[in-house]
């Protein structure tokens, strides 16, 4: 079973447990007649395994009538910003890196992704945002940093 979830993984159909985003607003940015409008949408989540800390993210989605039905292909244009929004605790030890959020950005194979990366020598906890496709990725990304005060960061 663990070999067909491994597999599955590579392919992209089994994936481990990431935060569900919530979208947060949407700005119209070129105006079409007869289909929707292409736009910026910003979604919110909460990092799954830290407590206190929220994290945005941007992305253009393509209207027209390929993304009203849901065929358009996303570019890769976003941002990411994280914040504590609480007092920080974890829910367990964290590995150096995992990723912690994952969108589609097209009908298939293209995906946002958000990774956690800790930082131990800072006690920082380090958010990249980039996007990935079946052959090749892309190189825009964008990074924010939540420095963690008063305690040091459990990892594995």
């Amino acid at each position: 079973m663990k070999n067909l979830c491994a597999i599955l993984l590579l392919a992209g159909l089994c994936s481990l447990p990431t935060a569900h985003a919530e979208e947060v607003g949407k700005i119209s940015t070129t105006f079409r007649l007869l289909s929707p409008n292409d736009k910026v949408v910003v979604d919110a989540f909460d990092d799954p395994a830290v407590s206190g800390v929220a994290c945005y993210v941007s992305r253009a989605q393509t209207g027209g009538y390929s993304g009203a039905v849901g065929l358009a292909k996303d570019p890769s244009r976003f941002s990411v910003a994280c914040r504590q929004i609480g007092s920080i605790s974890f829910a367990r030890a964290l590995p150096k890196q995992e990723e912690v959020f994952k969108e589609s950005a097209s009908f298939v194979f293209k995906h946002v992704r958000v990774v956690r990366i800790v930082d131990a020598k800072r006690n920082t906890l380090v958010y990249l945002t980039y996007s990935d496709k079946l052959i090749d990725g892309s190189p825009d990304n964008a990074v924010t940093a939540v420095p963690v005060s008063g305690q040091s960061i459990p990892q594995k």
